[in-house]
């Protein structure tokens, strides 16, 4: 490269068209870097369909760049050999800065804290000036959540969405929310009746094209023996997919999507969501656009108001609440076992094969999709594993393995903090225990499953309620005095001794027969 030349350096969840990195592209002194991350895939089982999305959307837009004329330095699977999970990111970029010297390297704010400071070490290194970007795709910097959060005794997504709304003016009335109340959720929690959701509105489904083809055929021939089959892979690659993907979910799926958007239904695992989550974690789709629409769709009456409220709270408050925790916390936050967790993930987590039936439905949706609505990922595989004591660390791991739109700022925070309470209550004030009654309450999946969920103990008894009386049980003292937890407390002393005694007892030989079959369960 000569005086004056930059390297653009573009991850694989930095695809946006219009963002910081390729916004003002100049082809005479610009090359832009992408190199497929191979040692993701070769740590462990990923998704194939995971590697197929992340791979196939990149070399969609090196080759747009290429057809503008710009110069693209990219890295394919194919040019690794087997094995080289030794050499990440941060490697080939130091390796590719010493073969180019470029005078500038231009990166944007990473997805993962490890990539970022990697990267940032091996620019730093090399002596080349590091030109680095603010991700302008969240509607909350690093810095205003840092802000918003400093003195506060602690983080409650409720106050952080207000502030949001306000400030962006989304769904207000001048200086109210619109409907006289910020939050929906109480009308978000219904569960399908004996009939089921009845006749639901496809999801559409994008069919590979040739640059996808190919990605398929090299996915299959290198990590064949991983979980799910990329042959079944129809998502998203491009914005304009993207788009396409948003305006079905608007006009087919919002209008019916908060009233049973915490429901399950075996054999439905899409039902009305909207399934954009890989689509904006890779920058395909700007969350500015989704909230746009369905504000749109709700002022000229074509989506109820806790419909639009309750995807809102998704994307403008959740989803930015969560990046601003990740950032706000790294690296120590990675290290959370508030708990005391350390049982590795039983060998369901990979294969889906188990008699529990909700379980089995979850994961034959995640094998299937690499994906599962969130009440499935927090209350049925999530709420295992965290009854069961698995290291919530690992839990992150396999989440990041087996969905298609997990990221490390997302899955962190979500996996490890929400689900398992691994950050002791950064996230959530208290752990999302819950019995097999709340499974049967929310889905059909208990009516056709060889358990009891009424039952702690004997042949019938639903693992779910006996590790859920028994993490009680076992964290009293941790968790007793948690005021959120006293109604189940209460419960609990209501056993007798003989009947906790019993419920520790069926625990302990369930958790030994799972242990045994978890041994060649992949990462966790």
């Amino acid at each position: 490269m000569s005086a004056g030349q930059r390297l653009i350096v573009v991850l694989g969840d930095q695809l946006d068209r219009r963002g910081p990195l390729l916004d003002g592209l100049d082809a005479a002194r610009d090359t832009v870097w992408m190199t497929e991350a191979v040692a993701e895939a070769e740590r462990g089982p990923v998704h194939q369909q995971r590697l197929v999305l992340f791979f196939s959307a990149m070399r969609h837009l090196r080759d747009e760049l290429r057809a503008r004329g710009i110069n693209v330095r990219y890295r394919c699977i194919e040019d690794a050999p087997v094995g080289s999970s030794d050499q990440g990111l941060a490697d080939h970029l130091r390796a590719d800065i010493a073969h180019l010297q470029p005078d500038t390297v231009v990166m944007m704010e990473a997805g993962d804290w490890g990539i970022e400071h990697g990267l940032q070490d091996a620019v730093r290194a090399s002596g080349a000036t590091l030109d680095w970007r603010r991700d302008s795709h969240f509607l909350a910097s690093r810095e205003s959540f840092a802000c918003w959060a400093a003195g506060r005794k602690s983080l409650t997504l409720e106050y952080f969405y207000r502030s949001m709304r306000k400030r962006h003016v989304v769904l207000m009335e001048g200086d109210q929310p619109a409907g006289g109340a910020w939050n929906f959720d109480k009308d978000n929690r219904a569960a399908f009746g004996r009939d089921g959701p009845g006749e639901l509105p496809p999801h559409p489904r994008f069919q590979p094209d040739t640059t996808t083809r190919e990605v398929i055929d090299r996915v299959l021939e290198r990590y064949g023996d991983h979980p799910g089959d990329a042959r079944d892979f129809d998502q998203p690659v491009t914005p304009d997919q993207a788009q396409r993907a948003l305006d079905d979910f608007i006009r087919y799926r919002l209008p019916r999507f908060g009233t049973w958007q915490d429901a399950i239904w075996v054999g439905d695992p899409l039902l009305y969501h909207a399934r954009l989550s890989t689509s904006l974690n890779l920058h395909l789709l700007d969350p500015r656009d989704c909230l746009e629409r369905a504000e749109a769709a709700y002022h000229r009456g074509e989506a109820p108001l806790n419909a639009v409220e309750g995807f809102v709270r998704q994307i403008l408050g959740w989803r930015e609440f969560i990046r601003g925790i990740y950032w706000l916390k790294m690296p120590d936050y990675a290290e959370g076992n508030a708990l005391d967790h350390h049982e590795r993930l039983p060998s369901f987590y990979w294969d889906g094969e188990t008699e529990m039936a909700c379980v089995a439905d979850a994961m034959a949706a995640v094998l299937r999709h690499g994906y599962a609505h969130h009440i499935q990922r927090l209350m049925v595989l999530g709420l295992f594993a965290q009854l069961y004591g698995a290291h919530p660390y690992a839990f992150h791991e396999w989440h990041m393995a087996l969905y298609l739109d997990a990221v490390d700022w997302v899955s962190l925070p979500n996996a490890l903090g929400m689900s398992q309470f691994g950050d002791g209550g950064v996230v959530g004030t208290k752990p999302y225990c819950a019995s097999g009654a709340y499974i049967s309450r929310m889905s059909n999946a208990c009516g056709q499953c060889r358990y009891d969920h009424g039952q702690a103990t004997g042949e019938r008894a639903c693992p779910f309620t006996t590790f859920y009386w028994e993490f009680l049980d076992r964290h009293e003292e941790r968790l007793g005095h948690n005021r959120r937890l006293q109604f189940q407390y209460r419960n609990l002393h209501r056993k007798s001794k003989a009947q906790r005694a019993a419920i520790r007892e069926q625990a302990m030989r369930l958790r030994e027969q799972l242990a045994a079959d978890s041994g060649s369960g992949g990462r966790g």
